[in-house]
């Protein structure tokens, strides 16, 4: 089949001599200061080959890579101009070229997911692949029953491909900190890695969906796919049109965008009490906005289960920084394990999270490219004060989910630059946040 599991080790190798690659250079570069260069200007140079580098192999893998890649594109409105141009193109090749599984692949993986009778539950299969997923590919059906369905399918060898993908992009994080300023990108790949093995098998992934679906059941703004059959490494589910947030972003009006704006906001905000869960693959490509004007959801392999809604040490966090309440927000960030051995002052913890509630503080909050890269660029700079707070601060790993699926949707919202009354949705579904403010 296609070089994803047949070329692991192969892959392997190529992860691992990024690092060697860009230290090759680093060498190189001594010479040049010797010559009166600034160290500044060498600095430059190495990030922008480094980025150079690891957008080449972006663009070749696929599994943790595109994983990766993913996870890390909602932060692309934040991204230094120069940078942000080539992630998208390398992302683009990524998802275009990836080798399909060649029919008799296809029909061999149903066999074994779906028993040698599978052919009786359509009536219509097409052995082309529609789409191209991270670890797997999607193909277009018609169920016995004449509903039009997405089968999922999962390539061959993608676990171990996956795992071996995300080992070795954990050494590239420091390469991509050029890139996304301000974000915790070992962070972001750690999560990843921890939540590959529950993706990997497709029945909990149906489960999910399943939870979902009957949450937003003839809802007038969300939809999600019912499912109808799951195995280890196949699903099915009702066939979902619409585009991309991706491309909404990129062609769509402002009217769209808007729109778009909205729903994921409605939709992120209203999941853990909906639904007592979180969508944990916040990327533009997991969702679509459809021609009746709804927002589709897809793709449920990681999720985080809120049996009680949204954690209270979190809600409280934000209302007390809404309210100027500095020194008792700190006090709970210490209580809650969010402040390292450095300590912080009230007014660090205050600086720290602003930016990320200011869409809160207005009825409408414009989200655009140029409010995005001034906070990552603020959280990016080695010699200011943000930079030196953010890295006294610590991350509980019960809250790591959640804080890269809210990060990740005002991500998108910048990409979307889309006005929407943020204010209004966090305080229909999040009341509490905002009881100092009445």
């Amino acid at each position: 089949m296609s070089e994803l599991p047949r070329t692991s080790s192969r892959r392997a190798a190529r992860l691992a001599g990024l690092p060697l690659g860009i230290a090759g250079r680093a060498a190189g570069s001594l010479g040049r200061r010797a010559l009166g260069r600034g160290e500044g200007v060498l600095s430059e140079e190495l990030a922008d080959q480094a980025a150079e580098q690891v957008f080449a192999v972006l663009g070749e893998l696929k599994g943790g890579a595109m994983k990766v890649g993913q996870a890390l594109s909602v932060f692309e409105a934040g991204m230094p101009d120069k940078y942000a141009g080539p992630f998208r193109e390398a992302l683009t090749k990524l998802q275009a070229e990836a080798p399909p599984l060649p029919p008799a692949e296809v029909e061999k993986v149903l066999d074994l997911q779906l028993g040698l009778r599978w052919r009786e539950r359509f009536t219509e299969f097409n052995t082309s692949a529609a789409a191209a997923a991270s670890i797997g590919q999607v193909h277009r059906a018609v169920w016995s029953d004449g509903r039009e369905v997405a089968v999922k399918i999962q390539y061959p060898g993608a676990d171990e491909a996956l795992r071996s993908d995300l080992r070795q992009l954990r050494r590239l994080a420091p390469l991509l900190r050029p890139l996304t300023p301000g974000t915790d990108v070992k962070g972001v790949i750690d999560e990843l890695y921890d939540s590959a093995v529950a993706e990997l098998d497709y029945r909990g992934e149906a489960d999910t969906q399943r939870v979902f679906a009957a949450a937003f059941r003839d809802d007038p703004l969300i939809r999600v796919p019912a499912v109808l059959a799951s195995a280890p490494k196949v699903l099915v589910t009702e066939w979902a049109e619409g585009r991309t947030l991706g491309r909404i972003a990129a062609t769509g009006t402002q009217e769209e965008r808007n729109r778009a704006g909205e729903l994921l906001a409605e939709f992120q905000f209203c999941s853990p009490t909906r639904a007592r869960m979180m969508h944990g693959d916040p990327h533009p490509g997991n969702f679509l906005l459809a021609d009746d004007g709804r927002m589709v959801v897809l793709d449920f392999g990681a999720s985080l289960p809120l049996p009680e809604g949204m954690p209270s040490v979190l809600t409280s966090m934000m209302r007390l920084a809404l309210a100027g309440e500095s020194e008792e927000l700190l006090a709970l960030m210490t209580r809650s394990g969010y402040v390292g051995r450095g300590g912080l002052d009230p007014e660090d913890a205050m600086a720290f999270l602003g930016p990320f509630i200011e869409p809160m503080r207005k009825p409408e909050f414009h989200f655009d490219r140029a409010w995005m890269q001034g906070i990552m660029a603020v959280y990016g700079d080695v010699s200011g004060r943000e930079f030196r707070t953010s890295r006294s601060f610590t991350l509980p790993r019960e809250y790591v989910l959640i804080h890269r699926v809210l990060s990740a949707s005002v991500g998108m919202l910048c990409q979307l630059e889309a006005t929407a009354p943020y204010q209004q949705i966090v305080q229909r579904w999040m009341p509490e946040i905002f009881v100092d403010e009445e």
